[in-house]
């Protein structure tokens, strides 16, 4: 999708992302999203973790194929929505201190993310993927391949009670590949 045609979405850390709020249940969610014209799948239990169902739902424009997701939202139990993850092929632009943090070459969003970061006194954070990310704003940029080209599909998170780091938050089926 076109960088103009996307729709803009602002993050607060660990509080929302566009008009998701963590903490939401999974009918406040998908209500927030059919409101902007998105359709939902149905919701998906992934497992258990610990006592608590993880749930996952996926959401996409109306016109696009059935297949295809541009935010996937998952869920724990009564925390609610607890991690976000944003297409970077279709998913709206999200943005934080005018940084642009979606469909972007990972190398530029890590020099831009890292300059944030240290101008902040914020540590600057390796993912698994290699990546530059941060515990403290609740990302953690995974690459999406876009053809030939590699681009950042954001996972933003809130970690809590239940999952003490990012990489914790993040569910399983996001630390795949995705094309």
């Amino acid at each position: 999708m076109a960088e103009a045609d996307r729709e803009r979405w602002d993050y607060t850390p660990l509080e929302r992302v566009g008009p998701l709020r963590f903490g939401m249940s999974v009918e406040e969610a998908t209500g927030a999203m059919l409101t902007r014209g998105c359709t939902a799948d149905a919701v998906v239990e992934l497992g258990t973790f610990g006592p608590f169902k993880q749930l996952r739902t996926r959401f996409r424009r109306a016109d696009a194929p059935w297949y295809h997701a541009d935010v996937v939202t998952y869920y724990v139990g009564p925390m609610g929505l607890t991690c976000i993850a944003v297409d970077a092929l279709s998913g709206p632009q999200v943005i934080y201190e005018g940084i642009r943090l979606v469909g972007r070459p990972p190398s530029e969003l890590s020099d831009e993310l890292t300059a944030h970061l240290l101008s902040t006194d914020r540590s600057v954070e390796i993912t698994p993927g290699g990546d530059i990310g941060s515990q403290d704003l609740g990302i953690m940029p995974r690459v999406q391949r876009a053809g030939d080209v590699l681009l950042t599909r954001l996972v933003f998170g809130r970690p809590n009670d239940w999952a003490n780091t990012m990489s914790d938050c993040v569910p399983a089926d996001e630390m795949l590949g995705h094309y």
